[in-house]
């Protein structure tokens, strides 16, 4: 077990040269939100901007970016075809662009144009974090999702951050919540060919080599609907700006729990929100080191 410390994700900071532009730091895609739950979009787009990484473009249902294009008028929103063809079409040339994609938060499961582009994605996409619906796709048929992923790994693929919670993991695996030990996320992560963020009361991250981390930073007032969308966003930030996988994992999750540590001072647990977590990100990179 490696416990993470404040010291081990200091020395992580993504580079930022004095004479950086937004082109240096990166592009983060999105594809999140639906008709209803945009907010999930919202959440993952504003953390996204918040990690430092250069652009963040939004790739959704036109019927899902209102709140988005209020909410992050620093974004660049993109909205699907109703074709799944063009769906298909728009997303591959988006992401040839992006240094990362984050998939899943507030998405329709039933929408065969964002099934097409996960199954893309899983396929081609290099630097990829996996959440929420998604996973809820992949559970539905994990032979063969398990599958993709497998070709990941003989197409010499980054290794994808997946980020479920306790009842997403369930479906995964098709197992009882106390057979999650270290060494069963440990063979999850081998056997799929990804990084696991088992996300709970302290965050597991389990990596294909054998090696698991424990966090220890959060609070219950991080168990509300949402949070998860934040740590997506920010683990996506840090992969465009270029994080090895289970570096930008160990650094999103670790200042995900820092930022709901310090709302909590502020809030207190019980009224504490999501977007709350989003406000106290500045404080937890200066907590950090990060510059």
């Amino acid at each position: 077990m490696i416990s993470i410390t404040e010291e081990m994700v200091k020395g992580l900071c993504p580079v930022r040269p004095a004479d950086g532009h937004k082109g240096t730091f990166g592009t983060a895609l999105i594809l999140a939100g639906s008709r209803y739950m945009p907010g999930a979009q919202m959440l993952c787009t504003s953390s996204a901007l918040r990690s430092g990484v250069g652009i963040v473009k939004v790739l959704a249902p036109e019927e899902s970016l209102v709140s988005t294009k209020a909410n992050c008028p620093c974004a660049v929103l993109c909205e699907y075809p109703d074709t799944v063809a063009g769906a298909l079409r728009r997303y591959s040339a988006e992401s040839s662009k992006a240094s990362s994609v984050a998939i899943g938060p507030g998405i329709d499961t039933d929408d065969g144009r964002i099934r097409a582009i996960l199954q893309y994605a899983v396929d081609n996409t290099p630097y990829l974090v996996i959440d929420a619906g998604a996973l809820d796709i992949i559970s539905k048929d994990t032979l063969f999702w398990q599958g993709l992923f497998e070709a990941r790994k003989e197409k010499g693929l980054p290794y994808p951050v997946i980020t479920p919670h306790p009842g997403e993991f369930e479906r995964l695996t098709r197992e009882g919540k106390d057979g999650f030990t270290p060494e069963r996320c440990v063979q999850f992560a081998r056997d799929w060919g990804c990084v696991l963020v088992l996300k709970k009361h302290k965050t597991l991250i389990a990596i294909p080599g054998g090696e698991w981390y424990i966090n220890n930073t959060g609070n219950n007032g991080m168990g509300k609907g949402g949070s998860g969308d934040v740590l997506t966003g920010l683990a996506a930030g840090f992969l465009a700006q270029g994080l090895a996988p289970a570096d930008a994992a160990v650094a999103a999750v670790y200042l995900h729990g820092l930022s709901g540590d310090i709302a909590a001072e502020k809030t207190g647990v019980r009224a504490m929100l999501p977007t709350d977590l989003i406000d106290c990100l500045a404080s937890s990179y200066r907590k950090t080191g990060w510059t």
